[in-house]
C-alpha cells in the first residue's frame, strides 16, 4: 500500500501554492531547479491508494488528504498522530504529550484503522490512554481516509483509515543514509533517528533505529505535570527481493514506550501537583505510576505481476505487551498480553476496457492473556475474515468506484473466577464466559466529474460495519491509567453507518481550495456513561467512577473547508476550517451529544519563501500560525460525563531552511516556537481535563502543555 507520487520535487524548487492533501517526491538537490508553478502543482498528479490499486487523487470519490514527506520532517510533535493532528477533519484524543489517539470527523478508538507496514496495527486500541505503537521517524507519508473505508480494511473502519506509508525503496544500485535530531524547551525531549538503506542488484534493505524520551511538560497554572514523562526505543529492518516479476520484503519492528501515568493528585491547600519527596521535574527516569508496552511485529510483503495485473499476498505477526507498574518498579499490576496473526490476499486486475477490478480475502486472529495480578478485560480470542469486490471505471470526464464486502467476526471471552480476599473465604466471578458471532456487509458508489479544467465534483454514498470490541463487550475492572471502572454489555449489537460525502476541488494560478461535506448517520453507537445513583450522586466501585459502555442512534454532519491563497509566488496565505455536529438521537438534552466530540477549529498561517535555489540556503521560510479551537458546548453532559470547553487561540511561529554545499543539501535545520504567549488552556478532547478539582483555584483537570521552543535538524549522507 504504498503511494505512488508523480515526479514533483520538493527538496529541489520553491513551490508557488501549498496544495492540500498533496505527497511529493524527496530527491537530492544535485541540479539546478526552476520554480515550481502553480500550472505544475495540480491535483491530477497525486496518486494516492485507492480501491483498485493507484488512482489519482483527482478521480477519488472518496475525501483524502496526505501528509508529505517534507510536512511530517518540518512539523514539530511530540508523537505521529500529533504530527498530522493540524489536518482538515483530524483531531486527537490525550493523555499528557506522549499519548495520542486519532480521531476522524468525531469519531475515534476502533473505528479508526491505523495501517502500517501494510498491515492494520493491533495494539489493544479501545482503551483510552492506549496510543499507537509506531515510530514517527519510520513514517514516510501518511494518506488519510476519511469516512466509511470498511471495503478495503473491514470492520472498525468506520470512520477511516490512516495509512502509514514506509519509505520507497531506492533506486537500483544505490545506498543511503541520514540522521536526524531534535530537542523540546518545555519538557525537554529529546529524540534521535539513524537510517541506513539500499538497493544492490535487486536485494533492498532499510534498517532506522529511534530514541526519545521527555520529562515532565509544564504550563503556568499546573507547573511541571508530574507523571507525564516518558520514554521511547524502536527498531525496524527491512530485507527483501525486488525482481521482474514482483517482490518479497520481510519487515521486522520492535517498538518500546514507557510513559508514566498523570493521577492529578494535588495538595488541598495550595493545590499544587503533588511529587514525591526529592523528585526531580526534569528527571528522564521512570516514576510511578507508569506503563510499559512492548510491540513486535513481523510482516512478510509479497506481489506478483500477472499480466498488467497483480497478485498481493501480506502475512503477519504481532505481540502487544501492556502492563502497568503502580506499587513497585518490579512488579505490575495489570499485564495484558495480545498476539495477533494478519492475513491479506488480493487480485487486482489490468484495465480491462474502462474498468479495472480487485477482489480478495483479509482478516485476522487474536488471542488475548490476562498475565498480571489486576484485571480488566477477560482473556479472549477472535477470527475474523472479509471477502470484498470493488471496481473503478473512468468515462471521459467521469469516474466511477465502488464494491461491497461482507465480514463475518466470532469472538469467545473466558471465564474468570478469584478471590475476594487473601484468606480465599470467597471467591466472586468477574467475568463470564460468553461468545458472539457478528456478521455485516459493506457497500459504497461514488463519482468524480470534472466540471471545468481546475474544478471537480465528488459525491459518495457508503455503508460500514463495526462489532463490538472486547471492551465494550465485557471489560469489568478498575482501569489506572484512566481512573475509572469500567463496565462492559454482552448485549450490544453492532454499529451500522451511512454515509454522504459531497465535495468541491479548485485549483488555478492564485487559489487553491477543498470543500468536504457529511452526513453520517450510525445505528447503534456505542459510547461509555457515567453512572449515576437515585440521589444523583457518583457510582464508585474500587475507588474509581464507574462508567457502563451503552449504545444509541446518532447523526453526525460536519465538513472541512481549505482555502489557500497565494497571490506572489513566495506568499501563502493558508486557512481550514472543520466542524462535527455529532448527535445522539431521542435523547434527553444532558445525552444529546456525543463524548469526545471535537470543537470547532480554525487554523490560519502565512507562510513566506525568503530564498530559493541559493548558493547555500535554500527553501528558506518563515511561517506564522493561528491555532483557533471554538468553545465547545456541545458536549455529554449526562451523569456529569463531560463539562464545556472554553474556547482559545494559540499563535505559533516556525521556520526553516536547507543547507547546501557543491549543489547537494547537507541537512535541513527547521525552529519554532508554539503557544508563543504561553496561553494555559484545554483541549476539550484531552482526558486530563477531568482529574481532581483544584481546591485552591477551582479549576478543574490538568492543562496542556505552555510554551514551547523546538530545533531539529536533520542531515542526509550519500554513500
Amino acid at each position: 500500500m504504498k503511494t505512488i507520487y508523480k515526479s514533483l520535487l520538493l527538496m529541489g524548487a520553491c513551490s508557488s501554492a501549498t496544495v492540500p492533501s498533496m505527497a511529493m517526491t524527496e530527491e537530492a538537490d544535485s541540479t539546478h531547479h526552476q520554480p515550481l508553478t502553480e500550472t505544475n502543482v495540480k491535483l491530477n498528479e497525486v496518486v494516492v491508494t485507492g480501491l483498485t490499486g493507484q488512482q489519482k487523487l483527482v478521480t477519488s470519490a472518496s475525501p483524502i488528504s496526505v501528509v508529505s514527506p517534507k510536512q511530517l520532517e518540518s512539523q514539530p510533535s511530540t508523537n505521529i498522530i500529533d504530527a498530522i493532528s493540524r489536518q482538515p477533519g483530524v483531531s486527537q484524543i490525550t493523555t499528557g504529550s506522549g499519548i495520542s489517539k486519532p480521531v476522524i470527523r468525531g469519531m475515534g478508538y476502533n473505528r479508526v484503522v491505523v495501517v502500517n507496514d501494510g498491515i492494520r496495527q493491533e495494539g489493544q486500541q479501545w482503551g483510552d490512554e492506549h496510543g499507537v505503537e509506531i515510530d514517527a521517524a519510520s513514517v514516510h507519508s501518511v494518506e488519510i481516509l476519511k469516512g466509511p473505508a470498511s471495503l478495503m480494511y473491514g470492520s472498525d473502519a468506520l470512520a477511516g483509515v490512516i495509512v502509514f506509508n514506509s519509505a520507497p525503496v531506492l533506486p537500483m544500485g544505490e545506498m543511503g543514509a541520514n540522521v536526524m535530531s531534535g530537542y523540546q524547551s518545555n519538557n525537554g525531549l529529546f529524540d534521535y533517528s539513524l537510517n541506513f538503506a539500499g538497493n544492490k542488484q535487486g536485494f533492498v534493505w532499510n534498517s532506522r533505529y529511534s530514541g526519545k524520551m521527555a520529562h515532565a511538560y509544564k504550563n503556568r497554572y499546573d507547573g511541571y505535570v508530574y507523571g507525564s514523562a516518558y520514554r521511547e526505543q524502536s527498531f525496524t529492518q527491512m530485507l527483501g527481493w525486488n525482481h521482474n516479476s514482483g517482490h518479497t520484503h520481510l519487515t521486522l519492528d520492535y517498538y518500546h514506550f514507557t510513559p508514566g501515568i498523570v493521577e492529578g493528585e494535588r495538595d488541598e491547600e495550595t493545590g499544587i501537583l503533588e511529587m514525591p519527596d526529592g523528585f526531580n521535574p526534569k528527571s528522564y527516569g521512570r516514576s510511578l505510576p507508569f506503563q510499559q508496552i512492548h510491540h513486535y511485529k513481523a510482516v512478510l510483503d509479497n506481489m506478483w505481476y500477472v499480466g498488467e495485473g497483480n497478485i498481493k499476498l501480506l502475512a503477519a505477526y504481532q505481540q502487544n505487551r501492556r502492563q502497568e507498574f503502580e506499587e513497585s518498579r518490579d512488579e505490575c499490576g495489570l499485564d495484558l498480553m495480545l498476539h495477533t496473526v494478519n492475513y491479506d490476499l488480493h487480485y487486482t486486475s489490468s484495465m480491462l476496457g474502462a474498468w479495472k477490478i480487485a477482489t480478495g480475502i483479509n482478516g485476522m486472529w487474536q488471542e488475548s492473556v490476562n498475565k498480571g495480578s489486576e484485571f480488566l478485560i477477560p482473556d479472549y480470542r477472535l477470527f475474523d475474515y472479509g471477502l470484498f469486490a470493488t471496481a473503478t471505471c473512468s468515462i471521459n470526464k467521469m469516474n466511477l468506484s465502488g464494491g461491497v464486502r461482507y465480514d463475518h467476526r466470532h469472538l469467545h471471552g473466558d471465564a474468570l473466577v478469584e478471590d475476594n480476599d487473601n484468606d480465599n473465604a470467597d471467591r466472586v466471578e468477574r467475568f463470564n464466559n460468553f461468545s458472539r458471532g457478528f456478521d455485516g456487509f459493506s457497500g459504497s458508489l461514488g463519482m468524480a466529474y470534472e466540471l471545468l479544467p481546475n474544478l471537480n465534483f465528488k459525491a459518495n454514498v457508503s455503508c460500514g460495519f463495526r462489532a463490538p470490541n472486547i471492551s465494550e463487550l465485557a471489560s469489568n475492572g478498575e482501569h489506572e491509567g484512566t481512573q475509572r471502572y469500567e463496565i462492559g454489555n454482552t448485549a450490544l449489537k453492532p454499529e451500522q453507518s451511512c454515509q454522504l460525502d459531497l465535495g468541491l476541488d479548485y485549483t488555478s494560478q492564485i487559489v487553491s481550495a477543498q470543500l468536504s461535506l457529511f452526513a453520517n448517520r450510525i445505528s447503534n453507537y456505542i459510547f461509555s456513561t457515567r453512572l449515576v445513583d437515585s440521589n444523583g450522586n457518583n457510582v464508585v466501585t474500587d475507588g474509581s467512577d464507574t462508567y457502563k459502555f451503552t449504545s444509541g442512534d446518532a447523526r453526525l454532519m460536519g465538513g472541512e473547508v481549505y482555502v489557500d491563497v497565494h497571490p506572489l509566488e513566495r506568499l501563502h496565505i493558508g486557512n481550514s476550517f472543520s466542524y462535527v455536529n455529532a448527535v445522539q438521537l431521542h435523547q434527553p438534552s444532558d445525552a444529546k451529544y456525543l463524548p469526545f466530540t471535537p470543537a470547532p477549529r480554525w487554523l490560519g498561517d502565512v507562510r513566506y519563501e525568503i530564498m530559493c535555489d541559493g548558493r547555500t540556503f535554500d527553501h528558506m521560510y518563515i511561517k506564522l500560525a493561528v491555532d483557533c479551537n471554538l468553545r465547545q458546548n456541545h458536549y455529554y453532559a449526562a451523569g456529569g460525563t463531560e463539562t464545556s470547553t472554553p474556547s482559545y487561540t494559540l499563535l505559533n511561529l516556525y521556520a526553516g531552511t536547507d543547507i547546501k554545499s557543491h549543489g547537494r543539501r547537507i541537512a535541513s535545520v527547521y525552529a519554532s516556537c508554539e503557544n508563543i504567549t504561553n496561553r494555559a488552556y484545554q483541549n476539550h478532547m484531552s482526558r486530563l481535563k477531568y482529574l481532581d478539582v483544584n481546591k485552591a483555584t477551582g479549576r478543574m483537570g490538568v492543562f496542556n502543555m505552555g510554551r514551547n521552543f523546538t530545533v531539529k535538524v536533520v542531515v542526509p549522507i550519500s554513500l
